[in-house]
């Protein structure tokens, strides 16, 4: 399978160089120097994961990054950015980015974390092979379809990101059941994950709202100092 990257990044002494060894690696890699082009070419779908820069010249890449995900772009995102301060990481991982990688990066761990992010495109999420197609709870009216990767409460569907749903996939298959952070970590975010835990209270944070958006009667209760169970409200 040959996944579909692109790559937004005005600069071209970074951008040439990474679509390069993107390509190399045997990815079918596009490249946009602006936002506004970058947002046009994913809302045209086709993509695994979108590799974005936060200083382009005419749109800010935390706006880009929110505008894909309330247009229900899915596909993983790793935001690139010379802003390392940890306040920065939060803000971007909380608008919708799945990794963040400041600058200066060396090739092989973007290549590692390319990787990492792609792994979850090709398993399809966790627990694919053991959870029924469709949970359906008639009690909560929430329905995670983990092949079709979907979820309805009642008859609306609930636009979520990849991470979103491999989590609530996760806390789904064992409703009621606390599950660490240590197995969430590893089984939605891979084992071998670079960056820190709070892309975790980040994502659960976004899923929380949005059920709750979404008037789903269920809940994400935090066990402190352990983990995360999802409960019937």
């Amino acid at each position: 399978m040959t996944h579909s990257l692109l790559v937004i990044e005005d600069d071209d002494g970074i951008a040439v160089p990474l679509v390069r060894t993107l390509e190399r690696e045997g990815y079918s890699v596009e490249r946009v120097a602006t936002g506004e082009a970058g947002i046009d070419r994913a809302t045209r779908g086709g993509l695994d994961l979108v590799i974005l820069d936060l200083g382009l010249p005419d749109v800010d890449g935390l706006d880009v990054c929110r505008r894909l995900r309330s247009d229900g772009h899915e596909a993983g995102i790793m935001i690139l950015t010379a802003r390392g301060g940890e306040l920065d990481r939060v803000v971007g991982l909380d608008v919708g980015a799945d990794d963040y990688l400041a600058k200066p990066f060396a090739l092989a761990e973007l290549l590692a974390r390319t990787r990492a992010l792609l792994r979850r495109v090709t398993r399809g999420g966790p627990a694919a092979e053991d959870t029924p197609s469709v949970a359906a709870d008639t009690t909560s009216g929430l329905r995670v379809d983990v092949q079709a990767r979907r979820v309805w409460v009642g008859d609306a569907e609930v636009s979520l990101t990849s991470k979103e749903f491999d989590l609530l996939a996760l806390l789904d298959s064992e409703r009621g059941n606390v599950l660490t952070r240590e197995r969430l970590m590893d089984e939605v975010w891979d084992e071998n994950w670079f960056g820190s835990t709070k892309t975790l209270d980040v994502t659960v944070g976004r899923l929380r709202q949005k059920l709750e958006d979404a008037a789903a009667p269920v809940t994400i209760v935090t066990v402190r100092g352990v983990g995360f169970r999802l409960e019937t409200s």
